[in-house]
């Protein structure tokens, strides 16, 4: 991911938009962005921001067509993970375990949670065990 551009929160929405709905027109992007929204983003606003989002490597616009389409360029697992990637390294100086200690610090986990965290932390051990074999 380190040529992604980091994504604003705005941009972020609009891919999220794509994610979820697929290539779109700016005109569905910003009536998705505006669904049941107190104050709302103008249409304008939402062109500008998705053509400095294809300049940026973000969106792809098809020009094909009268009303240009739209379609994410990044995928939303790599987008994720660079941003929890940073967010670690700033917020807890690159210490997952205390992301975690954190996170179940403010969060009342329940007994499915927990056995999810444990299923996941099995899996890690696992792999990284499989890691640790010699290669032939």
């Amino acid at each position: 991911m380190g040529s992604i551009h980091r994504p604003t929160e705005s941009e972020l929405e609009i891919l999220q938009v794509l994610w979820s709905h697929g290539p779109s027109t700016v005109r569905e992007v910003n009536d998705a962005l505006n669904d049941g929204r107190d104050r709302e983003t103008g249409y304008t606003t939402t062109l500008k921001l998705m053509q400095i989002m294809a300049d940026k490597g973000l969106v792809k616009r098809d020009t094909e067509q009268r009303s240009h389409i739209y379609e994410a360029a990044v995928g939303e697992a790599d987008v994720r993970q660079g941003m929890l990637r940073r967010f670690v390294d700033t917020a807890f100086r690159g210490s997952a375990t205390q992301l975690v200690m954190e996170a179940l610090g403010q969060h009342r986990a329940d007994s499915e949670e927990l056995e999810e965290i444990k299923r996941l932390i099995e899996q890690i051990e696992r792999r990284q065990a499989g890691d640790d074999l010699p290669t032939q």
